[in-house]
Parts: structure tokens; sequence; C-alpha cells
């Protein structure tokens, strides 16, 4: 009567990651694992990353569990779907009942159903899956269960909406001990000469960035005491020595008082280990960006995803563009290293945006920044603005929300180059030589392209 949490994310099926190699635990059902053993229910990680679906089939046929949990998100959608139709082939793994949680089922439950799952648990999981769990093992009635959707007589039920977590100091720590840890320590010490792990200090985020997604911890903000995730820190070094954390909060400075007591904390328990956070430009000041930096924070992403006011302003991110700058420019200053993101191909977005956007990252001067061309995914603002401007929606088994594209501006392989174009623009700006002149030619090159599909030739 057990229970098997897994995800179907494979590493090796993955170029791009493999190439990049740098992974990192699935985290949230880390989280439900710690909970379920606090609760006394027999559960077993499988972890996918550095596994194959077949590794994964056979251990779920060895373990014949009465659950099999799977995390899902945009990323493994498709294996998740392929995973529940081998599970259900036959009886070689028990006929377990096939429970879906993540961000993707939110608003995809009739078709993630329909795909086979028996069960979605909708938000946060832990309690969630804890009593659906009870549930199924005594034959009780599921409508008892808050957060979760079924077939029932050919309809899709859902039950009444789970109430979140309020205080998060009752969480219990992710269960790390339920997985190769090591792997993952190995695997960056050997591709990056540091090894790096993840922390979780907050659930939910108060802001309103159209294309975001709060399917799970909604549009709230919870955090775990400062205190807490110091002992958590301090837990971490004695046991695995990581070089680096990584704190996947999306808004790590949203409370002043928290970095204060977190920083305090740091120095009562005299731990330091480096690491790197996520911000808005706003909730960085002087003081902020000081605290951080002597709490041993070494590299700061800090949200732009435009140089353009007008689109930062259609996005609803709330900040100005020249706020962003600048707290790009006072952290590079600090010493510590800063990221942004970039977005092409918002609704409305013009090529004076895109050239702004340029000469955005060329004034910031952040250390990285990454670039993605704009895509809806479904259950966000953007996707209801532009859901009547769909011009391609593939088949929903076989893609993602990464496929959906609408009618913007420019044709999208217009996009592709303009990607390429802002690259060589900040480039170049930076080169001197040979190297300056090379990422010219290929910005002009860019512009060609620009302009050939721009003219829909």
């Amino acid at each position: 009567m057990s229970i098997i949490l897994t995800h179907a994310y494979y590493l090796f099926e993955d170029p791009k990651e493999e190439q990049i190699m740098k992974p990192y635990p699935p985290l949230g059902l880390l989280y439900v694992s710690g909970y379920l053993n606090e609760k006394q229910v027999e559960n077993h990680l499988f972890d996918s990353t550095f596994k194959s679906r077949e590794e994964q089939l056979e251990f779920i046929a060895d373990k014949q569990p009465k659950v099999v949990a799977i995390y899902t998100n945009l990323m493994t959608k498709i294996n998740v779907i392929h995973l529940i139709k081998e599970l259900k082939l036959g009886e070689r793994y028990g006929s377990p009942k096939i429970v879906l949680g993540g961000p993707d089922i939110t608003y995809n439950v009739e078709n993630y159903l329909k795909a086979g799952a028996d069960y979605l648990a909708i938000g946060e999981g832990e309690e969630t899956l804890y009593e659906l769990f009870k549930a199924i093992t005594v034959n009780e009635d599921v409508m008892a269960v808050d957060g979760i959707a079924f077939i029932k007589d050919e309809k899709v039920i859902k039950t009444k909406g789970r109430t979140k977590m309020k205080d998060l100091s009752e969480l219990p720590l992710p269960h790390r001990e339920g997985i190769e840890i090591t792997k993952y320590l190995e695997v960056w010490k050997e591709h990056h000469g540091k090894s790096s792990m993840t922390v979780s200090t907050q659930r939910g985020c108060p802001y309103t960035c159209k294309w975001c997604s709060t399917a799970v911890y909604g549009q709230s903000y919870r955090r775990r005491p400062a205190k807490m995730v110091v002992e958590e820190l301090a837990l971490l070094k004695k046991n695995y020595n990581p070089d680096t954390i990584w704190f996947v909060d999306d808004v790590f400075t949203v409370s002043h008082n928290w970095i204060r007591e977190f920083h305090n904390e740091l120095k009562e328990q005299n731990i330091l280990i480096p690491f790197e956070c996520i911000t808005r430009a706003e909730r960085l000041n002087d003081e902020i960006l000081q605290l951080l930096k002597e709490a041993g924070c070494y590299r700061i992403w800090i949200g732009a995803e435009s140089g353009s006011q007008k689109i930062i302003d259609a996005m609803d991110r709330r900040v100005d563009v020249e706020v962003v700058q600048q707290a790009i420019q006072k952290a590079n200053l600090l010493g510590i290293e800063t990221g942004t993101f970039i977005m092409l191909g918002y609704p409305g977005e013009q090529e004076k945006d895109i050239q702004q956007t340029i000469e955005h990252l060329k004034k910031s001067n952040p250390t990285h920044y990454t670039i993605t061309v704009a895509y809806p995914i479904k259950g966000t603002s953007l996707y209801s603005e532009i859901e009547g401007v769909i011009i391609r929606k593939p088949n929903w088994e076989t893609s993602t929300d990464r496929d959906i594209d609408f009618k913007r501006p420019y044709p999208r392989r217009y996009y592709d180059h303009a990607v390429r174009k802002v690259v060589n623009e900040v480039e170049s700006s930076k080169a001197t030589g040979l190297s300056k002149m090379k990422h010219q030619l290929k910005s002009r090159y860019s512009q060609f392209f620009m302009n050939y599909y721009k003219l829909g030739l």
C-alpha cells in the first residue's frame, strides 16, 4: 500500500540540457515525500533525471504501488502522457491509480484526465496527496478531498479548492535523502568546477506579470522563518557541503525585513554559502544590496523582459526600465554578478521596441542574460489576451504551450533572427578587434533576414 513519487524529465533525452549540464533535483517531490514521511505513509521516490523510462517502469513494476504520483510541467508534459499510457497497458505495474500534480494540470484538467490520469492534485500537493492516498487505500469517498479532479460517469468532477498552507514553518524539510543527491553534486562539479543545490524559502508571488503562471502557489506571499532557512543551510553544509545555493523563490527580496532577519541569522549561526537568487529591481536598494553581498550573494537575477517601457507596461510588470538599469549597475559596482531575462515577440512589440531592448542591455550591462520568444501559457492573462488571434495550436497530446503561435506584428521566424540580432549587437558593444567585427557582421546578417520576413518574402 505504497505510493511512488516521480516525474518524467530524462536529462539524456535533452541535447541542450546535456550541453548546459546544470540539473537540479525535483524539489517539489522531495517536499511531498518529506510530508508523507511525517505522516508515516510509505513512499518511494524515483528521480528520472539521470535514468530512462525503461528503468522507471521497472522500478514501478518492482514496487507494485497503490498510487503513482507524477509531477507534471510544461516541459515534461509529453513524456508524462507516454508514461501514463504505458502504466495503463496491463497489470504488470499493479494497476496503480495515477495522480498528476504540478503547474501544467491546473488549466488542462479535462485533457489530462482524458489522457488517462485517474486524479489530478490541483495546487499545493502535500496535504492533497496525503488525503487522496488515504481515501484510495481505504476506499473512502474522494469527494471529501479538497483540491482534486477526476472523471465520474463520463463527467469531469472538481472538488472544493484546497486552502493554501498559511504557516510554512510547519512544512517538513525536503526528503533529499530519498534520491541520489550526490549524483547532482558530482555532475555540477565535473562540468562547472563547483556544486550547487536548491533551497525554497517562500511560496507564491504577489505580482501580476501577465505571462507568468501562478497555477500552483497562487498570487500570494508566504514564507518560512529566516531562522529555519538558515538551519536548513547549516544542515546542507554539514551533509553535502555544496559550493553554492540557488534560491528558487520568485522574488527573493520581496520582504526587506525578512532579508534583514536572514542576514542576522547567518551571522548568528556562522553560516556562509555563496548563493544566487531572483528578484525585482524595485525591491533592491543600497541597504538590501549590501546585506545580500554580506550574506554571500554572488549573483542576482533581475527581471526586466524588455527595454521598452511600452512593452513592460503591457506585461503589467509595474517597474520603470530605468530602475532596472540602475539596480543592475549598482549590483555590478558591488561586485555581485547580475543576470536578466529578456522576452521578444510580446504582443504589440515593434522593431523600435527591440532596439530599445538592445540599448537597455548595453546600458545596464548585466553579466548574464537569457532571451526567449514569448509564448502563451494557458491560464495566464497573456493567454486570455491572445486566445482570439491564435494562428497555430498543434495537437494537445503531442505539443506544449511553447508550440502555440499567435498573430504578432511580424512572422514568427522574424523573432528567431531578432534574438540573434540582440545578442550580437550587445556582444559587439563589449568586444574589440576581430571579435567585434564578427558580431557586427552577424548582426547585419540577422537584420537582413528580419527585413526579409517583415516584408513577408
